[in-house]
C-alpha cells in the first residue's frame, strides 16, 4: 500500500500544478480531482500512529479521514496488538471507503476497523465513550469542527494527532490555536512527515 502511495507522488504533483499553479484551491474545491487518489500517511507517520496506540494501551481509535486505509491499518494493526479494539474511520468517497475495508480483509484487520461513509460531522456523531485516540486526517478546514463533534467523547488523558499541519498553516491556524492555547489541551509540534500535532486532552 505504501509502495502504491509513494508510485502516485509524481502523478498527483503534477495534476495538482495543473489544477491549481498558484495554490489558489480549497482542498474541498480538489476533492473530485482527488478520488483515485491515496494521500496516505509516510511510513514514520504510519508508524508513530501504531506507537501511541501501543503505548497507551488504547482500545477506542476515531479517525477522520480514512482515504485508502494505510493510517486504518496501522491504527488497527497496533489494537491487535493491545489484545483488541476498534477503529471507526469516516471517508466521504464510498469507493476510497470499500477499497480500505478490501485492505483491512487482506491484512487480517477488519474485525477490528469500521468504516463509516458520509460527512464525518454527522458520522462521527454517534461514538463509544471514553475515546481514547483522534486521528485527524481528511480536509484540514473540518479539523476543528471534526474535533468539536468528537471532543465530547474524549477520555481524561485522550490523544489527539493532526497529520499535515505544515501544509495548511493558515486553514489549521484556528485549530492550532485551540489545542496550544487554553482549550483544554497541551500540545507539540512534531516534525515528522508534513507536520503532526500531538495534543492530550485534559
Amino acid at each position: 500500500m505504501l509502495a502504491a502511495a509513494d508510485a502516485q507522488e509524481p502523478e498527483l504533483h503534477a495534476m495538482l500544478a495543473e489544477v491549481a499553479p498558484d495554490g489558489g484551491v480549497s482542498e474541498t474545491e480538489l476533492a473530485p480531482h482527488l478520488r483515485d487518489a491515496w494521500i496516505s500517511v509516510p511510513r514514520e507517520v504510519g508508524e508513530l500512529l501504531a506507537m501511541l496506540v501501543r503505548s497507551t494501551g488504547a482500545r477506542t481509535v476515531v479517525e477522520f479521514g480514512t482515504s485508502f486505509g494505510v493510517s486504518t491499518v496501522f491504527l488497527a494493526a497496533a489494537l491487535r496488538d493491545n489484545g483488541g479494539g476498534t477503529v471507526v474511520s469516516t471517508e466521504i468517497e464510498r469507493s476510497k471507503a470499500d477499497a480500505a475495508r478490501a485492505h483491512l480483509t487482506a491484512s487480517g484487520l477488519s474485525d477490528l476497523a469500521e468504516i463509516r461513509v458520509g460527512d464525518a460531522l454527522e458520522t462521527l456523531r454517534d461514538l463509544p465513550s471514553d475515546v481514547d485516540l483522534l486521528l485527524l486526517d481528511g480536509w484540514s478546514e473540518l479539523y476543528l469542527p471534526v474535533l468539536s463533534v468528537v471532543e465530547p467523547r474524549l477520555r481524561a488523558g485522550a490523544l489527539v494527532v493532526a497529520d499535515d499541519t505544515s501544509l495548511f498553516p493558515d486553514t489549521l491556524a484556528a485549530y492550532l490555536a485551540h489545542v496550544r492555547d487554553g482549550g483544554g489541551y497541551r500540545s507539540v509540534a512534531l516534525g515528522v512527515g508534513d507536520g503532526v500535532e500531538l495534543s492530550i486532552r485534559g
